[in-house]
C-alpha cells in the first residue's frame, strides 16, 4: 500500500518520533509505514486520518487500484 504520510509529515516539519508520539507508536512503526513495509491496522489508519484531518483515501493508496489507472 502507497501513502502519502512521509510527505504530510515534513509538511508539518514533524519528525518520526513527533509523529509517533501523537499516534501511541513508536518512530520505528512510523517508519516502516513510511517504506511500504507496514501497512497499518484499521484503528490506527483512522486515527492518522483524523491527526491530518483527511479522509484515508486521501493518505493511503492500493497499489492494485493504482495499477489500473
Amino acid at each position: 500500500m502507497k501513502n502519502r504520510l512521509k510527505v504530510l509529515r515534513a509538511e508539518r516539519d514533524w519528525s518520526q518520533a513527533n509523529l509517533g508520539e501523537r499516534l501511541d507508536v513508536s518512530r520505528q512503526t512510523i517508519n516502516a509505514i513510511e517504506k511500504g513495509r507496514y501497512d497499518p491496522s484499521l484503528p490506527l489508519a483512522f486515527k492518522i486520518a483524523r491527526l491530518f484531518a483527511m479522509p484515508i483515501e486521501e493518505i493511503f493508496k492500493d497499489e492494485i487500484d493504482e495499477k489500473k489507472k
